[in-house]
């Protein structure tokens, strides 16, 4: 199951934050007052940072796998998810890393293991940077650590402009995303599902829980800036995994496991971009030795 908690991010923004935890068991009963909803802070906390265009629901699969060992929450980040949209203004890579920070001493979880995929992953790492007090170990998920450029921020702003929104049905969201695309090299019925977890219904039609504008003014604040200073100042273990077919190359990972103080590499075969979310259980078999022993 799935339990909502709020967080105040910085500058005040709502944060919705989601804990997952297997129903209470009988012996629960013995909690003090009671109380089987209680989380169980003596577990290893872990928090998971989704990507862009995201949200916290994307992780469940991990989450569950996670909560037999561990305290796992999933936060839909500022601009995403059921999260607080402020206006643009406050799309800064200090946010992210602020509300990431003020999730982790609000909930209770520190020290804790940080799992980021792409922009959730610089997010991490920028945190444990400035604040390895809040964590103990870091998985980064399929996120580069060289700076993209303008090109890439005009080929995101022209995709965005070629969704054929709004959807009529939720069908049409799958196909779309999963076959239509012109970024899809092949059919990805994973990708159709992923796209289709991020809309909503509304008067005409079916569209993004997120404003597009917002999401292009998030990743320019990171896409023009290489983040290799900030990745060699990581002091904690990191685990860098990418999918063999995504967007991070061999040579680049192997090359941020070297910065890293304490940097691992792991690679999952026949997985794109969105590995956790379309090939879960080689995910689960590259990230869980790692999670293990940093949480032991």
């Amino acid at each position: 199951m799935a339990r909502r908690i709020d967080v105040t991010g910085a500058g005040g923004v709502h944060l919705a934050a989601w804990e997952f935890a297997d129903p209470p068991k009988t012996e629960d009963s013995a909690r003090p007052h009671g109380d089987r909803s209680a989380p169980d802070r003596s577990l290893p906390g872990v928090l998971l940072l989704h990507g862009l265009m995201g949200r916290a629901s994307h992780w469940a699969s991990t989450a569950r796998w996670l909560s037999d060992r561990h305290r796992a929450v999933a936060l839909d980040q500022r601009g995403h998810g059921q999260s607080g949209k402020p206006p643009q203004a406050a799309y800064t890579r200090e946010a992210y890393v602020e509300d990431a920070a003020a999730a982790i001493e609000q909930l209770g979880l520190a020290p804790a293991v940080l799992v980021g995929h792409a922009m959730g992953a610089l997010t991490a790492w920028q945190l444990a940077a400035k604040r390895p007090d809040l964590v103990r170990g870091l998985v980064i998920c399929d996120m580069r650590a060289s700076a993209l450029g303008a090109a890439s921020q005009r080929e995101w702003a022209d995709w965005f402009r070629s969704w054929p929104l709004p959807f009529a049905t939720l069908a049409d969201v799958r196909k779309w995303f999963g076959e239509d695309d012109p970024w899809v090299e092949r059919p990805n019925p994973a990708r159709g599902e992923f796209y289709a977890e991020v809309m909503h219904e509304r008067a005409d039609g079916w569209r993004p829980v997120f404003d597009p504008d917002q999401m292009l003014k998030s990743r320019e604040t990171w896409v023009y800036d290489a983040h290799w200073e900030e990745l060699a100042q990581v002091p904690c273990p990191a685990l860098v995994v990418r999918g063999v077919d995504g967007e991070l190359g061999r040579a680049e990972a192997q090359e941020m496991v070297r910065v890293l103080s304490q940097g691992e590499y792991a690679e999952v075969a026949e997985a794109g971009h969105l590995l956790p979310y379309d090939r879960p259980e080689a995910w689960r078999a590259a990230v869980e030795p790692f999670l293990e022993r940093v949480t032991e």
